[in-house]
């Protein structure tokens, strides 16, 4: 798959992204979120699986104890943040190609059923990244890897080594942890 347009690789984009948009609890994680998804319709670099979807909208329209019993959004805003996140991004929806590779992933990484899920949605659809805070960041499963986009908040170095690196006339892949 790859973005119409664009020359950077399609990033996927996890629902924790998308909550943080709407979270002011966090205004740091807002605003990065809000930046990037900001400039992912024009970038055209950023994908949106089905999951992160219907995850978003149970996220920011259920009642939190820590707002006093009020939700992020109500619901019927909720809908509408839906409805235009399927305007501005292309979505990846499941078929059985990603329910085995997210078995696979289950069997393989030991990951829960909605991380293989997650990640089965870009291993299955050739994308080499997905954007998310729930992960190791820097990590590989199979030929995606995991970014945090919020790990400069942490202090943590945030810049990636390449994943091929010239050797002479030949390259050669760097080792994946």
């Amino acid at each position: 798959m790859e973005a119409r347009g664009s020359v950077r690789p399609l990033r996927l984009v996890d629902t924790n992204v998308l909550v943080y948009r709407h979270d002011p609890r966090f205004p740091e994680k807002q605003e990065l979120a809000t930046q990037l998804l900001g400039r992912g319709p024009r970038d055209g670099d950023l994908v949106l699986p089905h999951q992160a979807i219907v995850e978003l909208v149970s996220a920011v329209s259920r009642p939190r104890g820590d707002l006093d019993g009020r939700s992020l959004l109500e619901r019927t805003e909720a809908l509408q943040v839906a409805e235009k996140l399927l305007q501005l991004f292309p979505v990846l929806c499941p078929d059985e190609d990603v329910v085995r590779t997210a078995c696979r992933g289950m069997a393989s990484y030991q990951l829960s059923w909605w991380d293989a899920h997650l990640w089965a949605y870009a291993e299955a659809n050739g994308v080499p990244e997905i954007l998310s805070e729930e992960f190791e960041h820097g990590r590989y499963y199979g030929a995606v890897r995991l970014v945090d986009p919020f790990v400069s908040l942490s202090g943590e170095i945030a810049e990636l080594p390449a994943m091929y690196e010239s050797a002479g006339d030949s390259v050669t892949s760097r080792s994946r942890p």
